[in-house]
């Protein structure tokens, strides 16, 4: 295979400041560089990475304005009745849907984790408003996502999400009116 250019040839690359638009199915741009070899000059196209935020990057955005946005949205402080509920997954369930309010990423989980650590337990089975004042229970899931909206730190939910394929199941699509 033949070089096409010696190497004792000296090669200045100039980069133009506008990128070409390319027709091809490819993800990368296109950009024009004069390449200078001796006293001649050829103008080729070189491919590059688009120049996007990397995946950390894109998520931790992402986190940073669901936050922002569960930091808007108030605590209702009117409550409509008493909930009975079997479960906390089931309880969160019927707050969101009282309250037309989405609960916290966190908030979510830790119901979650709440309704896990019950399995195995003497009382699993007994409803759950048998054993908690459904008012306690409400106040309780209440006050714990007051602290998750105010406190929560975007780059701690970032790295949750990041180590969780699933975390989208557990992030409401509610999204009330303001």
């Amino acid at each position: 295979m033949k070089r096409a250019l010696p190497w004792s040839d000296q090669v200045d690359v100039i980069s133009s400041d506008e990128s070409s638009s390319s027709s091809s199915s490819s993800s990368y741009s296109s950009f024009d560089v004069e390449v200078q070899v001796n006293d001649g000059t050829k103008n080729v196209a070189v491919d590059e990475p688009p120049k996007e935020l990397s995946s950390d990057g894109l998520l931790i955005r992402k986190a940073e304005i669901y936050q922002e946005y569960m930091k808007q949205l108030p605590i209702p402080t009117q409550r409509g009745s008493v909930i009975p509920f079997t479960t906390w997954m089931g309880l969160g369930r019927s707050i969101k849907q009282l309250y037309g309010q989405p609960l916290h990423y966190l908030t979510n989980i830790l119901l979650k984790q709440w309704d896990h650590s019950r399995v195995g337990s003497e009382d699993e089975h007994r409803p759950l408003d048998i054993i908690v004042h459904p008012c306690k229970a409400e106040a309780t899931v209440w006050l714990v996502e007051e602290l998750h909206r105010q406190t929560s730190s975007h780059h701690h939910m970032a790295k949750l999400w990041q180590s969780d394929s699933m975390h989208h199941a557990f992030i409401d699509s509610i999204f009330p009116q303001l």
